[in-house]
């Protein structure tokens, strides 16, 4: 059974940096593809951080830059550091195990990010 508990949300204001946490059961974060998204009110939930089993890292357009999701192989537990963080930034996180054919196959609970302006 996988299971992915996120930590690390808050609130902070306009320019700051969070880290985000996930730690992974019953999946291998070093052999599975991993992601963050994120939900706004009103709007779909959506992939911002991508890891791929051999590492390489993709972003939306809208975090690229400002983003960076990394993973500890060790601790099975796969991170979002968020820098320069913006009002529109602000939404619940969640965390992702994502298939070989790029779809989410399963999400965390989510973790609430609010970004003051």
């Amino acid at each position: 059974q996988v299971q992915l508990v996120e930590s690390g949300g808050g609130l902070v204001q306009e320019g700051g940096s969070l880290r985000l946490s996930c730690a992974a059961s019953g999946i291998i974060i070093s052999v599975n593809p991993m992601g963050w998204g994120r939900q706004a009110p009103g709007k779909q939930r959506e992939l911002v951080a991508h890891i791929a089993s051999g590492g390489i890292t993709n972003y939306a357009d809208s975090v690229k830059g400002r983003f960076t999701i990394t993973r500890d192989n060790a601790k099975n537990t796969v991170f979002l550091q968020m820098n320069s963080l913006k009002p529109e930034d602000t939404a619940v996180y969640y965390c992702a195990a994502v298939d070989r054919a790029g779809r989410v196959s399963h999400w965390g609970q989510g973790t609430q990010v609010t970004v003051s302006s």
